[in-house]
């Protein structure tokens, strides 16, 4: 729930806002925040969206894109959006299952099988839950059909079986579903922001990360890490999520405008990422990655552990069968 001193805050936030004029009249800005550097499909999807926004709200409502984290980690950008300042934060199930724990099952190993099963799972009545239970702790999502493509494991030496990642530190995001899924696939996660990957590896604090293709690309870990092994085990989902504080001082209409929007946007961009998908991993392979293909069966094997440590076992079977999925 909300707390005190965090009411205390928004409020102090909100009076900030009037004063810098953001709430002045009837123009409203948004920032956005995101790690991603502006080169991924989904900044560029990001920019599409603000271009949108800005012209159907006749000018009404801007969105200002800050990619490769300029406004701060995801976890303090996430903070400052719960206190009411004017800020949306591109973020996953794992960091929200902080907030309400089983939205995390979004971000656990094997949970989906690609961006349609989530589609699925978004229109479920579980889902809805978890959106209003957000809402109570302050935050509110725009959508989340933001799709980024599947995660692989990059190292330095071929990945085969679980059993080849013993004693690999592996980069992850801080949130137990994504550290408890990497643990059960056999390796040590690590958590740090992800533009400290690059150097993390060439100073030999981590053996490696498990990241999607498009950031592989856009970071140009490929120049420290050989490997790309296909373990496709997380299916990048996230969400755009705003203060509800500061999503409440917008009006009716431009509240259900950028709702439309954003969501929208999202499904656009994800069909995008689809389809540049297969030219990202033949550049991949042109600067030097070795593609190995493991027994994924093995991996989904071992993610079990997951589910049961963490106590998902049975709402994921709920959710099958909402979404009819055996």
């Amino acid at each position: 729930m909300i707390t005190g001193r965090r009411i205390f805050l928004a409020v102090a936030a909100i009076l900030s806002l009037v004063a810098e004029g953001l709430l002045a009249g009837d123009s409203y800005v948004m920032k956005l925040s995101t790690q991603l550097n502006e080169t991924t499909p989904m900044v560029r999807g990001f920019n599409q969206l603000a271009e949108n926004v800005k012209a159907r709200s006749n000018g009404r409502l801007t969105i200002q894109v800050y990619p490769s984290a300029q406004l701060g980690s995801d976890e303090d950008v996430i903070e400052q959006a719960m206190q009411g300042v004017n800020v949306a934060v591109l973020t996953d199930g794992g960091r929200m299952g902080n907030y309400v724990r089983d939205i995390g099952i979004i971000g656990m190993a094997y949970f989906a099988d690609n961006y349609d099963d989530v589609l699925k799972v978004i229109e479920g009545p579980t889902y809805k839950s978890w959106e209003e239970g957000l809402v109570n702790e302050g935050i509110r999502i725009l959508s989340f059909n933001w799709y980024d493509g599947p995660r692989h494991f990059l190292t330095h030496a071929p990945i085969k079986t679980p059993a080849d990642l013993k004693g690999q530190r592996i980069r992850t995001p801080g949130a137990p579903a994504w550290a408890e899924s990497i643990s059960a696939l056999g390796a040590t996660p690590v958590a740090m922001p992800w533009g400290e990957v690059y150097s993390a590896v060439q100073s030999k604090a981590i053996d490696g990360c498990e990241v999607q293709d498009t950031s592989t690309l856009g970071s140009r870990t490929y120049e420290v890490l050989k490997y790309r092994n296909k373990t496709a085990h997380f299916q990048l989902i996230n969400g755009l999520i705003v203060g509800e504080i500061w999503f409440q001082t917008l009006p009716a209409d431009l509240r259900q405008l950028l709702l439309a929007e954003t969501k929208a946007a999202g499904q656009d961009n994800a069909r995008l990422v689809e389809r540049e998908l297969v030219e990202i991993e033949k550049k991949l392979t042109e600067y030097g990655m070795v593609t190995t293909q493991p027994d994924v069966e093995d991996f989904k094997k071992a993610a079990e552990a997951a589910y049961a440590k963490l106590n998902f076992s049975d709402l994921r079977a709920t959710i099958y069968k909402e979404i009819g999925k055996n």
